[in-house]
């Protein structure tokens, strides 16, 4: 996880406008590691603009660049009619981000109501037709299937240090069992169907693991793991 961002100045004059009278506490809080994200309310995601609160996890710069990676794998057939579906969605803005530039038939799923709302404030923002699901991935099925999928679950081990302004987020959006990997095995046990793409943001130690996991379900496949920014290994693809 990253720490939380240095304040620019433009962030400042923000912060000022929205607490002129409170402004000192707000930037002796942000030191202290709350999300500047959650105070201003908003963050830009691949062009979007997506509204943040403590119910949602902070959209990363690591998330942003899988969603443009997922962007150029499925520029051949982007203008097609395809399911698509975003599994733990948060703030949405995965699902926003594809159906602002696809066709696609989009879904978001999340077990969290208040998530939920928050996604779909933001595909209002954003002009945007998203069905929005309430499930629960690790306990049921999906509706039906879907030719591509793109899942930024928990994946946190609860053994792992993390930077203290995750203790701010919502930690049914950080945490999971199984060293961080039970999200993984139940959304592989849930695909029925052999989809286009399935994409997913791991955490930087879980490649050779989920690798694993991903060719025992899919052996056919073209499964590849890729790094992101920081040459970490981050994103795995399973293409068919």
């Amino acid at each position: 996880m990253f720490d939380n961002r240095t304040l620019t100045e433009l962030d400042k004059k923000l912060l000022k406008e929205k607490f002129p009278n409170t402004y000192e506490e707000k930037i002796k809080e942000i030191e202290e590691g709350y999300p500047i994200q959650y105070l201003l309310g908003n963050v830009v995601f691949l062009n979007v603009d997506i509204n943040v609160n403590p119910y949602v996890l902070i959209p990363r710069f690591e998330t942003e660049y899988l969603v443009e990676k997922v962007l150029k794998k499925i520029d051949s057939f982007k203008e097609k009619k395809l399911q698509f579906i975003d599994i733990c969605t948060g703030s949405g803005c995965i699902a926003i981000a594809i159906a602002k530039n696809t066709n696609f038939d989009c879904t978001g799923i999340d077990i969290s109501k208040e998530a939920l709302k928050i996604a779909n404030e933001n595909a209002s923002k954003n002009n945007v037709k998203i069905q929005w699901k309430t499930l629960n991935i690790l306990e049921e099925e999906l509706k039906q299937n879907y030719d591509i999928i793109i899942s930024n679950p928990p994946y946190i081990d609860r053994k792992d240090t993390v930077d203290r302004s995750t203790m701010f987020e919502p930690s049914i959006a950080l945490y999971a069992e199984d060293n961080g990997l039970l999200f993984y095995k139940k959304i592989l046990k849930r695909i029925k169907n052999n989809p286009k793409l399935i994409a997913f943001e791991i955490g930087e130690n879980q490649n050779e693991s989920l690798l694993n996991l991903c060719n025992q379900r899919f052996p056919n496949a073209q499964i590849t793991c890729e790094e992101d920014l920081c040459k970490k290994k981050r994103y795995i693809f399973i293409e068919h």
